[in-house]
C-alpha cells in the first residue's frame, strides 16, 4: 500500500511484499532478455513446457535422484507461484505442467512474461522488478546497469541467499553466469561483458523514495485502511491512497512547528550535553576563563566508533567536542567531518535552570562546552547551530473550510520520538481561544459588536469553596466601559464572563455544540467562558473553519480515494461542501451530534460499497451525488465573528489621537493581508498556548505545551546575547503559539489570494460613536462604521457630552507603551 499527498508525492508505503507493477513495454529491452537469457530461452517457442528441458532433467533424476534440474519454463514458474507450492515432488513437477498449459491457452506470450516479470519472488520482500531495482539500488529499472541487471535476473534461482543484501559474493557468482548466458546468446558483446564481470557488487537496502515527510498523516491512513478493508487487502493488494494533504503546506507545517520549538527552548536555557565521553571542566564563571583539565581523552577512532553507534534525530546531529576556543568550538561528527561551531551558533546557550529561571548570558564558548561532550546539532540559515532535542510539545492542523479537506498535519515534534497525535489525541484546555464563540453565542442573543460592557473586577463569593472568585484579564488591565468587538480583540476574561452570565451557561453550552463540541467537554461552569474546555486541535480548528466558511460544520477528512493496482478506484470520498446559495441565510438546523476526532476520521469511509474489488464504473450513486454541509449558524453571525477577530489582528483608534489600541493578534500584520481573522490562547500557568485563525480559504490552529499537562511552559528572562532576537516573558498564545502560525501561513497563503469577503444580505453597516456605541453624526477620529443584524442597530445618537466625557478620558500614550498592555490571552 503507498500512501499520496493530493499532489502526487509519496508520503509513505506499507506492507509484507513491495511491488512495483510495470507494463512489459515499460520495462528496458535489456532487462527482459536477461531473465529470457537465464530462465527460458525458448520462451517464445515453446507451448508453456520445454519437452528438451524436461527430458534432461528427468535423465539427471533418474541416474544420480537429484532433483536440483528443475526444468521449468517462465510459465511454470508463474503456476507454480500462483496455484502450488515450492515442494520438489513429482505430483507438484506434473500439476504445474498441465497449469502451465492451461496459461498458455489462456494469455499471450507477452502478457504471460509481464505477470512473471511483475510477480517473481527476488527477496527482502520485493516481488517484481520494479521492486528489486528499488530496493537492492534505489533506482527505477531504467536506470540500472548491466551488472545490476545481471544480479536481478539470477535472483529467481534462490532469491533468500542470492540477493546481494545477503550476500555479495553469492551474487557475484550468480551474476557472473547469467552474464555468460547474456553472451553466450548475444545480448550483450564482449566488451560490456567484461565491463560488468569487473564491476563490484555494491548494493544496501533501500527504503521507499519518500518525497513528503507526514508519518502522522500516513499512520491514519493505515489504520483507517486497515479497519475498512482488512490486513491482507490493506497490506497486499497492492492499494494506492490519496490523500488531501498538499505537500508544499505539509513541509511548511513541519518547518514551522520544529523551529519554533527550537526557538521556545532556546530562550529557556540550555539543558547541557547528551553524554560526557571524557572528564574535562567546564567553567562557567563570569571571567569565562578556560579551565580544562582533559582525564583520558578518547582518539579519533574511538570518538567515530562511538558516533556511529549514535543516531540522529529529524534534522539533529550527533557530535563530539575535541577543542574550544574563545567563541567557537571544535567538533567531530559521524564519518570523520570535522567542523567549527561558531559564536553565532552558541551565544543563545545559556543554563537553564527551571521553566522559569534562566542563568546569565555566556561570554565564551568555553563556558558553554568542554572537550568530550556529545552534543547535538542543526542547520539554520546555513550554519550549524548547538541544539537540543525539544521537551515541549506542539501540534498545528489546516483544513479547507469549504469541505473539511486536511491540507496539513503534524502532530508532534517527531513521530519517530513519539507517534500520539496531538492533532487528534490530546484534548488540552484551550484557554482565550473559546472566546469567539461565546461571542458568538451572545450575537445570537441579543448584543451587538457595538454593546457595551464593563471591563473591570469581577468578585464573587463560592459558597462552595468559601473564598472569592477573582478571575483577571491578562495583564491585569481593566479599561471600563469597553465595544464587545474591542473586548474580544484585545481578549477581555472578564467581559467574556459578562457575556457568559448574560446569555446563559445552558443557552451558551447549546449554541458551542452547534459547532460540533460535546456537552461532555463543555464545563457547566463560569470557567467555560475563559477556556476551561478541554478539545483536541482538530476539533477546535473546525469549530474556527465554520467562521470562515459562512456558518456550515464540515467534516474534517484526509482520504480522496483508494485505488487498486489496476487503477480501478475502490473508494472515493464525497465530502459534505459549504453552499451558500443551497440553504437560506437564516435556516439553522438542529445541535449536531458530537463525536471525538477518531470518531470524524472514521467517517471518510462510511459510503464504502459492499463489494471492495469494485470498479469505478461500480460506484455508487450516493457517492458520487453532491452533498451539502449543515449549516449551524447564520452566515451573519459568523461574518460578524470573523470580522471582529480581524481586529484582533489590525486593531483600531487613532494613534495620532492617543485612543489607538492593538489587538492580541496584532504580530500577524506582517502578513499585510485584511482577509485574516484570528485568537490567541492561553491557559492559567501557561500550561496550554494556542493559536488559531482563517481566511476564507484556509483555518490553521496550533497548540504547545508540555505532555505532562501539570507542567507549564514558564517565561523566558531578558537574554543580553540575543537582543531583538528574544521574546522575553511570560509564555502565552501570542509569544509561544502564534509565530508557529505566522511561519506557516507565509507559506501556505504564497498560492492563496487575498479574498475580501462582502457582508451578507442582511447586514447594516452604520456610524457609531467609538466611545458609546451609538449612533454618531460625527465623521472624524471619535467614530467608525459597525455591522449590525436588521433590528439591532442603536436608535439613539451619542451626545455632545458624552463624547466630550469620553475622549477627554482617552489615555495619551505612543504606540509601542500600547503594545505592551496587549492581553497575553
Amino acid at each position: 500500500m503507498q500512501v499520496f499527498t493530493a499532489d502526487g508525492e509519496l508520503i509513505s508505503q506499507f506492507g509484507e511484499k513491495r511491488r512495483i507493477p510495470l507494463k512489459l513495454e515499460e520495462m528496458p529491452p535489456l532487462l527482459v532478455q536477461a531473465f529470457l537469457a537465464v530462465e527460458d530461452t525458448r520462451f517464445y517457442e515453446h507451448p508453456g513446457i520445454d519437452i528438451i528441458g524436461i527430458f534432461r532433467a528427468m535423465t539427471v533424476v533418474a541416474s544420480s535422484g537429484d532433483f536440483s534440474q528443475g526444468a521449468s519454463t517462465i510459465t511454470q514458474q508463474l503456476a507454480r507461484n500462483f496455484f502450488l507450492s515450492r515442494e520438489k515432488k513429482i505430483v507438484r513437477k506434473i500439476k504445474e505442467i498441465f497449469l502451465a498449459i492451461h496459461i498458455e491457452q489462456l494469455l499471450t506470450k507477452d502478457q504471460i512474461l509481464e505477470l512473471y516479470l511483475n510477480k517473481i519472488e527476488l527477496g527482502q520482500r520485493s516481488f517484481g522488478v520494479g521492486a528489486a531495482a528499488q530496493v537492492y539500488f534505489g533506482k527505477t529499472v531504467h536506470d540500472l546497469t548491466v551488472d545490476e541487471i545481471a544480479i536481478i535476473a539470477g535472483l529467481p534461482k534462490a532469491p533468500s541467499t542470492l540477493n546481494p543484501v545477503r550476500s555479495a559474493s553469492n551474487a557475484r557468482a550468480r551474476r557472473n553466469v547469467v552474464l555468460g548466458r547474456m553472451l553466450d546468446i548475444g545480448v550483450i558483446d564482449k566488451a560490456a561483458y567484461q565491463q560488468a564481470i569487473e564491476a563490484p557488487v555494491t548494493s544496501r537496502l533501500h527504503g521507499a523514495q519518500i518525497t513528503a515527510s507526514a508519518p502522522y498523516i500516513a499512520e491514519m491512513v493505515r489504520q483507517e485502511v486497515v479497519n475498512q478493508f482488512g490486513e491482507e487487502t490493506a497490506y497486499s493488494a497492492g492499494l494506492k491512497v490519496y490523500t488531501t494533504i498538499n505537500s508544499k503546506q505539509q513541509a511548511a507545517a513541519k518547518r514551522a512547528l520544529q523551529q519554533n520549538l527550537y526557538d521556545y527552548d532556546e530562550r529557556h536555557g540550555y539543558r547541557g550535553p547528551v553524554a560526557q565521553l571524557w572528564q574535562s571542566q567546564l567553567n562557567e564563571a563570569e571571567d569565562a576563563e578556560p579551565l580544562f583539565n582533559e582525564t583520558d581523552p578518547l582518539s579519533r577512532e574511538d570518538i567515530l566508533a562511538y558516533l556511529d553507534t549514535q543516531s540522529s534525530l529529524e534534522d539533529l546531529r550527533p557530535a563530539v567536542v575535541t577543542a574550544v576556543q574563545a567563541q567557537s568550538a571544535t567538533l567531530l561528527m559521524a564519518g570523520g567531518q570535522e567542523i567549527t561551531l561558531n559564536w553565532e551558533g552558541l551565544k543563545w546557550a545559556r543554563r537553564f535552570i527551571n521553566d522559569e529561571r534562566q542563568g546569565t548570558a555566556p561570554k565564551a564558548a568555553f563556558a558553554i562546552l568542554a572537550p568530550g561532550m556529545h552534543v547535538l546539532i542543526r542547520k539554520q540559515d546555513g550554519d550549524c547551530r548547538l541544539s537540543q532535542i525539544p521537551e515541549a510539545s506542539s501540534a498545528i492542523v489546516a483544513i479547507d473550510p469549504h469541505n473539511g479537506a486536511l491540507r496539513s498535519l503534524v502532530g508532534g515534534y517527531s513521530f519517530s520520538q513519539s507517534q500520539f497525535n496531538r492533532v487528534t489525541q490530546a484534548k488540552r484546555q484551550v484557554g482565550s481561544n473559546i472566546k469567539p464563540f461565546v461571542y458568538s453565542a451572545a450575537l445570537e442573543n441579543g448584543y451587538t459588536l457595538a454593546s457595551i460592557m464593563n471591563d473591570a473586577p469581577i468578585h464573587q463569593w463560592d459558597d462552595n469553596a468559601g473564598i472569592a472568585w477573582r478571575p483577571k484579564n491578562s495583564p491585569a488591565v481593566y479599561d471600563g466601559p469597553i465595544r464587545i468587538r474591542e473586548a474580544l480583540a484585545k481578549s477581555k476574561n472578564v467581559v467574556s464572563i459578562r457575556l457568559l452570565r448574560g446569555v446563559g451557561i445552558d443557552n451558551t453550552i447549546q449554541h458551542l455544540q452547534r459547532f460540533g463540541f460535546a456537552a461532555s467537554d463543555l464545563p457547566r461552569n463560569e470557567t467555560l467562558a475563559l477556556g476551561s474546555a478541554s478539545l483536541t486541535p482538530l476539533e477546535l480548528v473546525t469549530g474556527y473553519a465554520t467562521f470562515a466558511n459562512g456558518g456550515f460544520l464540515v467534516t474534517p477528512y484526509v482520504i480522496e480515494k483508494v485505488v487498486d493496482d489496476e487503477q480501478n478506484v475502490l473508494y472515493q470520498h464525497n465530502p459534505a461542501t459549504v453552499c451558500q446559495d443551497c440553504t437560506p441565510p437564516e435556516q439553522t438546523t438542529a445541535e449536531p451530534v458530537k463525536e471525538d476526532a477518531e470518531a470524524q476520521l472514521g467517517q471518510l469511509f462510511n459510503e464504502l460499497a459492499q463489494d471492495k474489488t469494485a470498479s469505478e464504473n461500480s460506484i455508487s450513486l450516493a457517492q458520487t451525488e453532491p452533498r451539502q454541509a449543515e449549516r449551524v449558524i447564520s452566515q451573519q453571525n459568523s461574518f460578524l465573528i470573523a470580522d471582529a477577530l480581524k481586529s484582533s489582528v489590525w486593531g483600531g483608534g487613532s494613534w495620532q489621537h492617543g485612543t489607538g489600541w492593538n489587538g492580541t493578534a496584532w504580530r500577524l500584520q506582517k502578513l499585510k493581508r485584511r482577509d485574516l481573522s484570528a485568537k490567541t490562547g492561553t491557559t492559567n500557568d501557561s500550561k496550554d498556548t494556542w493559536f488559531s485563525g482563517f481566511t476564507p480559504d484556509l483555518a490553521v490552529t496550533v497548540w504547545v505545551g508540555f505532555d505532562d499537562a501539570n507542567r507549564s511552559l514558564g517565561r523566558a528572562q531578558w537574554h543580553a546575547n540575543m537582543g531583538q532576537q528574544q521574546s522575553a516573558g511570560a509564555e502565552s498564545g501570542a509569544r509561544t503559539a502564534l509565530p508557529a502560525w505566522l511561519d506557516y501561513m507565509q507559506t501556505a497563503l504564497e498560492s492563496i489570494p487575498e479574498q475580501p469577503v462582502p457582508p451578507p444580505v442582511g447586514l447594516a453597516s452604520v456610524r457609531i460613536d467609538l466611545q458609546s456605541g451609538l449612533l454618531s453624526r460625527r465623521t472624524d477620529y471619535t467614530s467608525t462604521f459597525e455591522y449590525f443584524k436588521p433590528g439591532t442597530e442603536p436608535t439613539q445618537y451619542a451626545g455632545t457630552d458624552v463624547q466630550q466625557i469620553s475622549f477627554d478620558k482617552a489615555q495619551q500614550k505612543k504606540p509601542e507603551e500600547k503594545q505592551q498592555e496587549v492581553e497575553l490571552f
